[in-house]
């Protein structure tokens, strides 16, 4: 049974997303330290609430320099895929640098409200196994203020007041802007595609 470390930085979402590993038949270990990491072949890094709050936890838990020296795919959610990226203007807070860019806040506009919730679709822009057997546009559960641009690393985008990512992938650092376990059969295939297939 493959086991996947599932960092615990006091998001609201850890226990659902480690019943959504669960019920793919995954050994879950929350991870509150650097030791916990030894050993495991995939890392989950969810997350809800503001980067400057998750920041704090995960230096406080002596995560930080651990995560950015992971050589097993790292996967983040939510506010853990946002934390993947270089720094948030949320809080003006610099973030793990995994990944090239900087979170920004969704713009309001008529119509459009932020935070973003519910149901959005996933808009394809390149192949990733990340994907692999997903439909495209397919629909996926959010709940965001802040958002990264689009950029290279995009595997896939969504629009809400404009695009932004939506599901990442830059070798084995990955990150998902929805809650993959709270959106049905989309999230799970995308939790089972990334503990099954290896980067690229």
């Amino acid at each position: 049974m493959t086991e996947v470390a599932l960092i615990d930085a006091g998001g609201a979402n850890l226990g659902s997303v480690r019943y959504a590993l669960e019920r793919l038949g995954v050994q879950v270990r929350l991870v509150r330290d650097a030791q916990g990491l030894e050993g495991v072949s995939r890392v989950i890094l969810p997350g809800v609430g503001a980067a400057p709050h998750g920041m704090a936890r995960l230096h406080a838990q002596g995560l930080v320099q651990p995560l950015r020296d992971l050589q097993v795919p790292l996967l983040g959610i939510c506010l853990g895929m946002q934390l993947l990226f270089d720094g948030s203007e949320e809080g003006h807070v610099e973030c793990l640098g995994l990944l090239p860019g900087i979170v920004r806040h969704l713009r309001p506009a008529t119509g459009i409200r932020v935070p973003h919730m519910g149901w959005n679709r996933l808009l394809p822009l390149r192949e990733s196994p990340l994907l692999a057997g997903v439909p495209a546009r397919a629909s996926a559960y959010f709940v965001h203020s802040y958002a990264a641009p689009l950029g290279e690393d995009t595997v896939a985008a969504c629009d809400h007041g404009g695009l932004f990512a939506a599901v990442v992938q830059r070798g084995r650092h990955s990150g998902a802007q929805f809650h993959p376990e709270r959106s049905a059969d989309t999230g799970a295939r995308i939790l089972r595609n990334f503990i099954e297939n290896e980067p690229t």
